[in-house]
């Protein structure tokens, strides 16, 4: 006669084959293949939207410098005049951000020229290269 007891040591002591194994993880690594390079493209994407919101934001901030001062900071005193009041402008009303200058989503400053290439002043990151030009991730992003 068998009891409950001895049908359920049974059923507790088989455990999965080496072959079941085997198979459940090739299962994981072929979607790890296929999911993996798909969220890491959106992470790359959404770096650069950051850098892209960055520079739209430090434009405004230094459209607000201009208005109260008549002009855009020099390339000698750069983004950190939107902070930190040069020496030589009387009419600064800032500081025009609420903290510091970010650095790029890549950890880099970002760079700033007057008179601009593409507009009266150039805001732009290096990407994730840190170098000019480039395509991708690498691309330069700017406010052109």
């Amino acid at each position: 006669m068998r009891t409950a007891h001895s049908s359920d040591s049974i059923a507790l002591s088989r455990g999965f084959t080496l072959l079941e194994l085997l198979v459940v993880l090739v299962i994981l690594g072929l979607l790890a293949g296929y999911v993996a390079p798909k969220y890491f493209a959106q992470v790359g994407k959404s770096e650069v939207k950051v850098a892209q919101a960055q520079i739209g934001a430090l434009e405004k901030a230094l459209d607000q410098y201009r208005i109260d001062t008549g002009h855009y900071p020099s390339n000698e005193q750069g983004l950190a005049a939107l902070n930190v009041k040069p020496a030589d402008e009387a009419k600064w009303d800032g500081p025009y951000l609420k903290k510091t200058v970010p650095n790029d989503p890549w950890g880099k400053p970002y760079q700033y020229k007057i008179p601009g290439e593409h507009s009266e002043v150039d805001i732009y990151s290096l990407g994730r290269d840190g170098t000019a030009g480039g395509s991708g991730d690498n691309a330069d992003i700017g406010n052109w």
